[in-house]
């Protein structure tokens, strides 16, 4: 857009134009963006605890030449910033929220393609992403990012559709009345999903049936609303309106008259058969999953996609290869070896019931814990719904049960077959309730907001430093799934969790793999192996360092090694035997690895003749699973000769192993993260994915679309005012310059920062803005200097996450991205974080 097409959009806002020329193409509220600022327009965006107008000036700074921004409550100090930029564009208005939505509503209404608005109160990610899963092959799809479905992430997703695109997705969320207007008319939907409704975030309605007429006025103007008529309340609600009769409706469920009829799923173990019945034929389609809430949220996609015309065939192959999309929760480590799973932002039956899915789902422990409190507005009578509450606990294994509540205490008989205890308040919970009982347990923390479940979750976390290491592990399976669309269909994946998985902790991360359908995983000694089996993993493991010692081990575990000279393979050759293998004639998988050229471990072409002699012998204990070797320099430019040659050794070396062998079926891998982005034609059957899984690539285009997991955190203690001329820390080597403010912040070297990133040597965000690190680093704490930032005690450090501050830390230091991921200390609390 152009200023003077701005100008005519946003009615009645005043402006200031003094570059009538320039383009915007981008649109950002989040001043906290690193990328090209070029083409943008900033909007400040006030709210109750801050406003954008804070950083009006800074963005200036940072090339940014167009704002819109509020005009009324703007302080003096920001109408002086706004005054020094000089070149930019501003326009004042009314309401800031309101102007972006106008402008994307008028971008929108340019662009003729099918587009799909989705709504309700649970799945609406994981039906936007299934369906974009399903047909990103077919079509060019733009959709929401991630659960961007508020009034400010609908329009910053929409902004970017094209002509070119050939079907949105978009999902909107709303928690008050009068919303979803705005939302309709930035999306404008063609079809609309109503996927289901529940009691969450219902404070702002007056009953379920406003609630339900809220959001269907999403689809006030579609050709086609998708929707399952089991759920009574929807179904009724829109054959009354009388907006809907000239909307066809196109349903599935349970009933005869829906025109897709579920007859049966039968789910296994592993997965669910769906048996429906479309046009007056039968149809089966598997899906990789088991909970209802997946199966409902399949059954959507498949009706979208008969809607859409697609066979049932190609429906079918689609589903089978669905991944999971995860939940909005935390996990932490919890007292007494214990694991929490706190999942405190909303509760009715259908998300506890996804929160018990997940917990079952984990392996760590055998005992369960259930903390809950009463559902509010459930809508049904809480004898009946707190029969189905206790019915899901036992269902789902739990094995302790502590209600909150004022109904959950009345109807505690419905819980007696359960080990349970009931409190009327959170207060009484925590005084009368000896939380010291809960030992090597997994815990599920799901409580109404009312109840102030976070003051249970202070309890139970075993660690309360205020520097901790947040891992977010939907990036984790975001990444993983790039990686896996650069790789062909047949070729497996190793995942590398060596080092705690690059720092970020090893059962949960293995776990989230493991669950995500990995091949193998990869640890560097036996020690960590074990860790994981005795946590529930169930995944091929190769250890990659097999010492002697802990050879009795990996048998023991299952566990697989990397065997890289002669020395190794005798040894464990021989503890194999006494441990009876290959006496019922199973032989013990084990990898061989080949020194291409990197000379760090492994065998040369030269072995080979007296390696197939050993594997070949009928009384050797082993088998040959894989044989591997390791790139060198696979991320640069500079050394792709080399790479090519090694990869070429490694063919010629590999392929003769196995055809001396006899045995075609062994695995052939070389590539890592790098190979996989540049040596595409060197898969063979097998990738091992390390750094890139985590978030970090060298190569630009990679790093693109990839996602931070691991973010370290820590909080300002203390904030001192000191004059010119006094020094900070040990030594005095740092001098205050000017009249300054230091913060103190709970990290030091002890905690794993780096002590070369002292003396302004490192930087960290404050705020959103880099502060650099002055004075010494002590063990267990740092100095920043925050003169030109506002700050209080109590906010929040970012030491790294994004992979721009990660690598400009790792620089500072003279490192690695690696080393610095790898070195936080044990004592940093991991904290989960999944959608």
């Amino acid at each position: 857009m152009t200023p003077s097409e701005i100008t005519s959009l946003l009615k009645g806002a005043s402006s200031v134009i003094v570059d009538p020329t320039s383009c915007i193409d981008k649109l950002l509220t989040d001043s906290r963006h690193t990328g090209d600022l070029r083409g943008t327009a900033f909007f400040a965006i006030p709210t109750s605890r801050n406003t954008g107008c804070r950083y009006v000036y800074d963005m200036y700074q940072r090339g940014v030449r167009n704002f819109v921004v509020p005009n009324k409550e703007v302080d003096d100090e920001y109408k002086q910033q706004f005054a020094l930029c000089t070149m930019a564009n501003f326009w004042y208005v009314d309401d800031v929220v309101r102007a972006l939505q106008v402008l994307v509503t008028h971008h929108r209404s340019q662009i003729d393609i099918p587009v799909v608005g989705i709504t309700g109160s649970n799945g609406k990610t994981i039906i936007k992403d299934w369906i974009v899963q399903m047909l990103a092959e077919q079509l060019r799809i733009i959709s929401s990012p991630r659960s961007y479905n508020s009034q400010i992430g609908v329009p910053l997703s929409v902004w970017p559709i094209e002509s070119t695109h050939q079907l949105g997705v978009f999902e909107a969320g709303i928690s008050q009345p009068g919303e979803m207007d705005h939302l309709r008319e930035v999306i404008q939907p063609t079809i609309g999903i109503f996927t289901n409704i529940g009691q969450a975030h219902s404070e702002n309605f007056l009953a379920l049936n406003q609630k339900i007429a809220e959001k269907l006025k999403l689809f006030i103007h579609c050709q086609t609303i998708i929707y399952c008529s089991d759920h009574k309340e929807i179904h009724s609600t829109i054959l009354s309106q009388e907006v809907f009769q000239n909307i066809r409706r196109f349903t599935w469920g349970t009933s005869a008259d829906n025109d897709v009829q579920l007859l049966e799923a039968l789910s296994s173990d592993i997965s669910t058969t769906l048996i429906f019945s479309y046009s007056g034929s039968t149809h089966r389609i598997v899906i990789p999953f088991v909970d209802g809430a997946s199966i409902e949220n399949a059954m959507h996609c498949i009706a979208f996609l008969l809607l859409m015309g697609y066979d049932a065939d190609f429906i079918a192959q689609r589903c089978k290869s669905l991944t999971p999309v995860a939940m909005r929760l935390e996990i932490d480590e919890a007292i007494n070896g214990s694991l929490l799973i706190n999942d405190s932002y909303s509760l009715d039956l259908k998300s506890l019931t996804i929160a018990l899915d997940y917990l079952q789902r984990d392996r760590h422990h055998l005992n369960k814990t259930l903390i809950m409190s009463d559902i509010l507005q459930a809508g049904i009578p809480d004898d009946e719904l707190y029969a189905q509450v206790s019915q899901l606990a036992i269902q789902h294994g739990i094995t302790r049960f502590i209600g909150v509540g004022e109904s959950l205490q009345r109807n505690a008989a419905l819980f007696a077959d359960i080990n349970s205890s009931f409190y009327l308040t959170t207060e009484d919970c925590l005084r009368q309730y000896d939380f010291g009982k809960i030992d090597r347990e997994t815990i599920l923390l799901k409580g109404a907001r009312v109840f102030h479940f976070e003051d249970i979750a202070k309890i139970l976390h075993r660690r309360n430093h205020q520097t901790i290491m947040e891992v977010n592990l939907d990036n984790l399976i975001h990444n993983l799934n790039f990686y896996r669309s650069r790789i062909r269909p047949q070729t497996r994946l190793m995942a590398m969790v060596k080092a705690a998985s690059y720092g970020a902790g090893k059962a949960e991360v293995a776990s989230a793999l493991q669950y995500n359908h990995v091949d193998y995983l990869t640890v560097a000694y036996a020690d960590e192996g074990v860790d994981l089996r005795r946590s529930g993993i169930t995944v091929p493991i190769m250890v990659m360092n097999p010492e002697d010692e802990s050879f009795a081990d990996i048998i023991r575990y299952q566990l697989e090694p990397d065997i890289y000279s002669f020395r190794i393979l005798e040894l464990f050759a021989k503890t194999a035997m006494l441990f009876g293998a290959n006496n019922n004639g199973s032989r013990i998988p084990v990898h061989v690895e080949f020194d291409t050229g990197m000379h760090r471990l492994g065998f040369t072409g030269a072995d080979i003749p007296e390696l197939v002699k050993r594997f070949s012998n009928q009384d050797c204990p082993l088998r040959v699973q894989s044989v591997f070797s390791h790139l060198a320099c696979a991320d640069d430019p500079d050394a792709d000769d080399f790479t090519r040659m090694q990869i070429s050794r490694f063919t010629e070396w590999s392929s003769q192993l196995k055809t001396m062998l006899g045995d075609p079926g062994i695995l052939q891998h070389i590539l890592n993260s790098s190979g996989i982005a540049r040596f595409p034609e060197a898969q063979f059957d097998m990738v091992r994915l390390g750094i890139g899984l985590y978030g970090i690539a060298p190569e630009p285009e990679v790093q693109q679309q990839l996602r931070p997991v691991s973010s370290l955190k820590t909080r300002i203690s203390q904030i001192k005012e000191i004059p010119q001329g006094d020094s900070v820390g040990y030594n005095r080597k740092w001098v205050a310059q000017r009249p300054s403010h230091i913060a103190i912040i709970s990290i030091g070297y002890a905690d794993g920062l780096n002590r070369q990133l002292g003396y302004e040597h490192g930087q960290v965000l404050v705020d959103g803005h880099l502060v650099p690190i002055i004075g010494s680093i002590c063990m267990d704490m740092c100095f920043l200097d925050v003169t030109d930032v506002p700050c209080a005690e109590g906010d929040e450090v970012t030491i790294f996450g994004q992979a721009e501050l990660l690598k400009r830390i790792s620089e500072a230091a003279g490192t690695i991205p690696y080393e610095i991921l790898t070195s936080v200390s044990p004592r940093v609390k991991r904290v989960y974080i999944q959608e």
